[in-house]
């Protein structure tokens, strides 16, 4: 089983940053693999980016590619999504997720609303 909490949240202007973290615990919390996806409203839930506990890291479009950094520190068994060049159509309630290596998500945090503001 692995505890998933989201900080992070909040309502910031576009152009504007803002960096979610998400705090794993649980037996298998150090070894799964981590992630976040994303509702906007009135949309289906998508991927938006993963990190395997050796660091490899997947996005779920080349734009969150390239303003969306994920990160995570195993010992504390944390990770984050640094996001950047924020506009309004990255307004969505984020949630953390993980899963065990071979897998599917199985493993969910409450969400935490992001708004950008335009």
């Amino acid at each position: 089983q692995v505890q998933l909490v989201e900080t992070g949240g909040g309502l910031v202007q576009a152009g504007g940053s803002l960096t979610l973290s998400c705090a794993a615990s649980g037996r298998s919390a150090s070894t799964a693999v981590m992630g976040w996806f994303r509702r906007a409203p009135g949309k289906a839930r998508e991927f938006v980016a993963g990190i395997t506990m050796t660091g490899e890291q997947t996005y779920g479009s080349r734009s969150m590619r390239g303003r969306f950094t994920i990160s995570r520190d195993n010992a504390r068994n944390t990770v984050d999504l640094q996001m950047s060049s924020l506009n309004p159509e990255d307004t969505a309630v984020y949630y953390c997720a993980a899963h065990r290596p071979s897998a599917p998500w199985q493993y969910w945090g409450q969400g935490t609303q992001v708004t950008v503001s335009s």
